[in-house]
């Protein structure tokens, strides 16, 4: 099964420490989160005083106290980060909430207690109270910080002694910057959600390193010095206390994901779970990484399909090494890509292509995700830009992920590579693996 869920029951009781909000007609799973994805349409919102008051005017705002937060931030790997620890914390016997995003298949992905999904039944519950409460508030909440409420709202009720938070996006603005973490994490730091976070690494920098806590730890992945820069005069600046992790740093155990990133991934959360917890037993490190589950980061699925979720230039050259790492240098595969907007596409496919036999451009389930004919010009910018002899490359286009799933699978037993977006990702394991409905989602 893809998502493991394996206490349905947990969870299904009142969510919130505060009173009960007056009588409401329960809701369905169902109804629930269309209520929920229906505030997507509020659109992104940073800043962290809506969330403060989302959280106090729920009775949350003090009832992480004695509980112990981890807090991720970064371009790439923080999702791995997150998993990581979750999976180490778990086998040192903590009972540990680990909220994500965005979700590949299902909602509930984002939020887990002790590596289970939350129930269904907890999601409609949550959701009815908070909505019960924003009844005629303005400004309305976002999508994320309602989400983030009811994570909150269920690892309290879940009995969680340890919170694993990854930031949406950026850290100073973000939602889950409002809770106060005991130690910080910045993972590898690159160009993406420029719009909204600045064009430069400095500029980026600066907003990611906005999760380090005054006086309190903070651990970095080895940067590139423009934002090394920045980040060292953050953690200066609020008397935090600053380690650089190194890959090699990574406990000298086998790890369950593949590629010498996530070693890098493994040595900035065994660093982060034994900052949090000193004295954390080495066999929990090696049990932990050894179990880690993250679907969609170079997973393999059967002998030919490998699913990666590289969304960025910068994901992107991480696959094209790990690839050939697995697959050798010269072995090259049929690559399914979609992507969304306001990336730097062009590039992302343009250190993909010493990889790709041939291109199936697809259109991801989202709003923003682009066109096939958008798809098709990027590539052909790249070949335009090209010294190499890249128009040899073919390119078709499928309606969906289902159909160039079909389409890849008759291409010789060439290996398939599905890449360019979490979203199809998502898609493409609903469809190979069963089990809950895709779900999409424009956050």
């Amino acid at each position: 099964m893809l998502l493991p869920d394996r206490d349905p029951a947990a969870g299904s009781g009142t969510l919130f420490p505060c009173p009960p909000p007056p009588a409401v007609a329960p809701v369905t799973y169902d109804e629930a989160i269309d209520w929920l994805y229906a505030t997507q349409l509020f659109g992104i919102k940073l800043g962290l005083d809506p969330m403060r008051d989302l959280l106090a005017g729920l009775g949350l705002d003090r009832a992480l106290d004695g509980r112990r937060v981890l807090h991720v931030a970064g371009t790439n790997g923080k999702g791995s980060v997150c998993a990581m620890s979750d999976a180490i914390l778990r086998a040192a016997g903590h009972r540990c909430g680990l909220f994500t995003s965005p979700h590949l298949v299902t909602f509930r992905e984002r939020i887990r207690v002790d590596g289970a999904l939350i129930p269904e039944a907890a999601v409609a519950a949550g959701l009815t109270r908070i909505r019960r409460h924003l009844e005629g508030r303005e400004p309305h909440p976002t999508f994320f910080e309602i989400t983030l409420a009811l994570a909150i709202g269920h690892f309290v009720e879940s009995g969680c002694d340890v919170i694993v938070l990854e930031t949406g996006m950026g850290g100073r603005l973000d939602a889950t910057n409002a809770l106060t973490s005991d130690v910080s994490v910045i993972t590898p730091i690159g160009l993406d959600h420029t719009q909204w976070l600045g064009d430069t690494l400095a500029a980026i920098a600066g907003e990611k390193a906005g999760i380090i806590e005054p006086g309190r730890p903070v651990l970095s992945a080895v940067q590139p010095d423009e934002a090394a820069t920045v980040i060292a005069a953050a953690a200066r600046e609020k008397g935090a206390p600053l380690r650089w992790i190194e890959p090699d740093d990574a406990p000298p155990v086998p790890g369950a994901l593949t590629g010498a990133h996530q070693r890098a991934n493994a040595a900035l959360a065994a660093a982060a779970v034994t900052t949090l917890y000193p004295g954390l037993p080495a066999a929990a490190l090696a049990t932990g990484l050894a179990r880690v589950e993250w679907p969609a980061r170079y997973q393999r699925i059967g002998d030919r399909i490998t699913i990666d979720g590289a969304h960025n230039a910068h994901a992107a050259a991480v696959l094209a090494h790990t690839w050939r790492e697995d697959r050798g240098p010269d072995t090259r595969a049929t690559v399914i890509f979609g992507g969304v907007a306001q990336k730097d596409t062009a590039e992302t496919l343009r250190r993909l292509a010493p990889l790709v036999a041939r291109w199936i451009f697809v259109k991801v389930a989202s709003s923003r995700g682009l066109t096939v004919e958008e798809l098709i010009a990027a590539w052909l910018s790249v070949v335009a830009d090209s010294t190499a002899t890249l128009s040899g490359i073919p390119w078709t286009t499928a309606a969906s992920a289902a159909e160039a799933l079909a389409a890849a699978d008759g291409d010789d037993e060439a290996p398939i590579l599905v890449t360019g977006s979490l979203y199809l990702a998502g898609e493409v394991l609903a469809h190979l693996l069963g089990g809950p409905p895709f779900e999409a989602s424009e956050q």
